[in-house]
């Protein structure tokens, strides 16, 4: 530990800001100690950190190894306890002292000096202490102690008191430990269907020991915007700064604020703040701007990320500065469109209901993106190097929007900085997800000073797109409930109102004017607001009409026979959540498992498989596991050539490939299809899917493994969601094929689609088989058009499983935001009237070479069409081709750049890039 002088009234040590009068001790680093006294375990610590981290670093544990899941829970089954060594810097003659803590994990008592002082049971919340009594009745410098409870054991008791409360059977969602709702604990520590059940303690973010001689909230917003309603676009911004702060404000108090742009420095506004008020331990004031004066912040691929700084000043009467808190942020309205269909929209074809989309300073967007779950088990080595890493694979896989999923943890503001900078907004939830949850009193006083917290923490982040109340509340819960009590759901109605519209609505209401926010994740969307009454949103639940849509969807089948049913997927306005797991792949496999258990059922990798997690604490899973482990089989098997290759470890990796396969074409089928429904009458305008990254090496739905290797599915999300695409479609019952090209611009598009019929070894078809050549179209902003249509039966095809019908576009339009600038627009797509399982396949005879002029990679198919071409790359390098899992006539020969994101190889890896096809699937070597 160290110190030093900073100088502040406001605090919020998260933040940059500028201190006057103030002694801080910053509590990070090393000069901890950790220990439980019951396994007689002491080992040098660490802040932030959390027990298994230090015990890993004192080598006392492995790393995310084997079964290491099940084998260390003899941590979690413990009391942890960090002890500082003696703290240096402090003021004996010091009137007020106070220790802040932005996050202990999870139920804590703090001593120092011997004297406890406080307790924590909400790993979300900031925590102060006045220690200034503590302090002065030190004998020599001053120690701290956090002594962390054993999660699981603490919430067993919980439940076992007769007082707590009890639900029906049924919507308690139990991964592995049981009990997680009543804690204010990262839920998914408790396991979850993709991740392991580690429940870590320790003080997770950052401490500091603040002394005095004597969170900030920055909302941006239009004028008379509220929460649920469209933004005026004409009305003046309004820049609210709300500051919390310790100790006592002198009176007449004033505050200044500066915003400057931060790409040329020129300052947007500059003065003092009206309406000057305090409440609490909090000062208020805010000042208008005109409504066209700055340079508006966009998302990815809609425009510029436009960021400034806005400083803000708390002066005393004298004109004498008290303390400067800076923060980056930019002007941007983003909205949640539930309201009715309009009577302008019904007469555009759209269906009667309510909207679901969101709008980004007044426009219509398409959103496209994934679901991002915690990045690490344990946050603190949760680095912004890997998070930039991660966020480039986001805006380089065209996306443009996260969902954060709740049971995790409310991210590091580091992280809504880094998608501040590259423009992608994060639905962000509160942290709760399929489970019901207490209502008692105390409680809900906890979850109010915890939304109070984060709402106000991240709200001057341009890329916060909305809060939301937990996971599948709504969706998936109040329905179990129902069946499993059904004459008294209505009182189980009450209590999910209770927290989630009558708790949570206001509380984010009266901390931002700028995030709408809905009360679960998927959801019918609300009848009205009343915020005078005493449940504020009337939601729709089952109030709906037929014919009429008014949600976003959720959607996930493991029945692979109807994987590419288009009738099977869900029509609605929005597609939240949808997906089907896979394999990693044997390089990151290496990093978890011992080479004797690469094999697909292997105890290892079918244990590390969680779908389906077993419900409770047992480590024998094979029933369930094997479950899982079989949907995957099954599925390669309906449609992909069967691997049956001589080595063991090589029939492995091809094994993880097929069911990357299957995974990223079932992703795909989804996509185009909802993106299809922009043009249809459900208007549908999202796409976010399950999910981006893995949590560590195991079977997953992540479409980007654990150290960031890109599998086939973030390559496929890569090219489908191209702003504009060409799509076939597939009644393979009824043998009905249509072609449409779909468009997230926002202005009308125009192009030629070419279709070429080719068999396996790259001749053409005779006639193209029947289909035009070329087909001219026109496709309107967010919109979609179909091109053309046949029956395969009609078509003059010699073989169908010797056919392959190639789809590439030109386009021509204008991005959003880029004036009259007009851009080409390319994409390609192919369509087999057979699953691949049953093409009569030609060995295409890939080649791969590398340039070293250009460093560039050369892929040629010299003899057939090669389909799921992959470029493979070995261990020790981290990064992503242009392009990968594509498709090559023979003759063909594509240019790639690697970007290499890390690398620990010195750039040996280029020698050992690989290339193979659907071919190699079919062969032993």
């Amino acid at each position: 530990m160290h110190s030093w002088k900073r100088f502040a009234l406001a605090l919020l040590p998260a933040t940059a800001q500028t201190v006057l009068s103030q002694n801080v001790v910053d509590l990070s680093g090393d000069g901890w100690t950790v220990s439980s006294k019951a396994l007689n375990i002491s080992v040098p610590g660490h802040l932030p950190s959390q027990a298994h981290l230090d015990l890993y670093a004192a080598n006392v544990i492995e790393r995310y190894y084997g079964l290491n899941d099940f084998n260390l829970r003899w941590i979690v089954d413990n009391n942890w306890t960090y002890t500082s060594d003696p703290i240096q810097g402090l003021s004996k003659n010091s009137k007020s002292s106070y220790l802040v803590f932005n996050g202990l994990d999870t139920f804590t008592t703090i001593e120092i000096c011997g004297q406890i002082i406080g307790t924590t049971d909400n790993q979300f919340r900031q925590y102060t202490f006045d220690i200034s009594k503590a302090i002065s009745k030190c004998k020599g410098e001053p120690t701290l102690a956090l002594n962390f409870g054993s999660a699981p054991s603490i919430v067993n008791k919980i439940a076992e008191d007769p007082d707590s409360q009890t639900w029906p059977y049924g919507p308690q969602q139990i991964y592995e430990y049981p009990n997680r709702w009543f804690m204010r604990k990262e839920q998914s520590d408790f396991g979850w269907d993709w991740g392991p059940a580690f429940a870590p303690v320790g003080p997770w973010q950052k401490a500091w020991l603040v002394q005095f001689d004597d969170n900030e909230n920055l909302d941006i917003f239009r004028k008379g915007q509220i929460n649920h309603l469209a933004p005026d676009q004409s009305q003046p911004w309004v820049v609210n700064a709300s500051i919390d702060f310790l100790g006592t404000l002198p009176d007449k108090s004033s505050m200044t604020i500066e915003i400057k742009d931060i790409e040329s420095g020129e300052v947007l506004k500059s003065g003092s703040l009206e309406d000057v008020s305090t409440s609490g331990q909090s000062v208020t004031g805010s000042i208008t701007i005109d409504a066209d004066a700055p340079k508006l912040w966009w998302p990815n691929g809609l425009g510029k990320q436009n960021l400034y700084s806005a400083t803000i000043n708390i002066e005393n009467k004298e004109d004498k500065k008290l303390a400067s808190v800076t923060k980056r942020t930019g002007f941007r309205t983003i909205f949640l469109n539930q309201l009715n269909i309009t009577e302008e929209q019904l007469a555009q074809g759209i269906a009667p209901g309510a909207n679901w989309h969101f709008e980004v300073n007044g426009q219509e967007f398409y959103a496209k993106g994934s679901n991002f779950i915690p990045p690490d088990a344990f946050w603190p080595r949760v680095t912004e190097e890997k998070m930039d890493r991660l966020f480039n694979a986001v805006v380089a896989g065209n996306q443009n929007m996260l969902r954060v999923w709740s049971s995790g943890a409310y991210l590091p503001d580091f992280i809504y900085d880094i998608a501040d900078e590259r423009g992608v907004l994060l639905w962000s939830e509160f942290q709760f997800s399929d489970a019901m949850y207490p209502t008692d009193q105390p409680f809900l006083d906890n979850v109010a000073q915890e939304i109070i917290y984060n709402v106000r923490r991240v709200n001057h982040h341009p890329s916060l797109a909305l809060w939301a109340g937990g996971n599948e509340i709504e969706s998936l819960e109040l329905p179990l409930i129902k069946e499993a009590d059904p004459e008294h759901y209505s009182h189980w109605v009450g209590e999910y109102e209770t927290l989630f519209v009558r708790l949570i609505l206001p509380l984010v209401y009266e901390n931002s004017r700028s995030i709408s926010y809905m009360p679960s994740s998927t959801n019918n969307g609300y009848l009205y607001v009343n915020l005078s009454a005493s449940i504020p949103m009337a939601e729709r639940y089952d109030n709906t009409t037929s014919g009429s849509y008014y949600s976003d969807t959720d959607h996930y089948n493991y029945d692979s026979s109807v994987a590419f049913d288009y009738g099977s997927y869900p029509v609605g306005r929005f597609a939240n959540e949808f997906g089907y797991h896979s394999m990693p792949s044997l390089q990151t496999w290496k990093q978890a498992v011992d080479h004797d258990e690469l094999h697909f059922n292997s105890s290892t990798v079918v244990l590390r498989n969680h779908h389906y997690p077993p419900g409770d604490t047992e480590t024998d899973n094979f029933h369930n596991a094997s479950m899982g482990m079989g949907e995957m089989t099954i599925a390669v098997e309906r449609y992909y050539p069967i691997p049956n290759k001589h080595d063991p470890v090589a029939n492995f990796s091809a094994w993880c490939d097929a069911t990357q396969m299957f995974q990223a074409d079932m992703y795909k089928s989804q996509i185009q299809f909802y993106r299809r429904g922009s043009g249809m009458p459900e208007r549908q305008l999202g796409s976010l899917y399950w999910q981006l990254e893995d949590i560590w090496q195991a079977p997953t739905w992540a479409g980007i493994e654990y150290d960031g290797r890109w599998k086939k599915l973030h390559y496929m999300a890569q090219d489908i969601y191209q702003p504009i695409i060409v799509s076939p479609f597939w009644n393979y019952t009824t043998e009905g094929l249509s072609v449409y090209v779909t468009s997230d611009l926002w202005e009308t598009a125009r192009g030629t689609v070419n279709l070429t019929w080719v068999d396996l070894s790259g001749k053409p078809i005779p006639g193209n088989a029947g289909t035009p050549r070329t087909k001219q179209f026109t496709v309107g902003g967010l919109n979609s058009t179909e091109i053309y249509a046949t029956g395969l039966s009609d078509l003059s095809l010699p073989d169908r499983t010797d056919a392959v019908l190639v789809l590439s576009i030109n386009a021509r339009g204008s991005l959003p935001n880029a004036g009259d600038a007009v851009s080409t627009f390319t994409h390609r797509n192919q369509f087999t009237p057979v699953f691949p399982n049953k093409l009569s396949l030609v060995d295409p005879k890939l080649s791969v070479s590398f340039d070293e002029e250009d460093n560039t990679f050369i892929v040629e198919a010299k003899n057939g069409v090669s389909l799921y071409t992959w470029l493979d790359y070995p261990s020790g390098v981290v990064g992503y081709f242009d392009e990968n899992n594509f498709t090559l006539l023979p003759g063909e020969k594509k240019k790639l750049m690697f970007h290499v994101q890390k690398d620990e190889t010195g750039g040996k890896w280029v020698k050992d890039v690989t290339v193979r096809s659907l071919w190699d699937q079919t062969t032993t070597q």
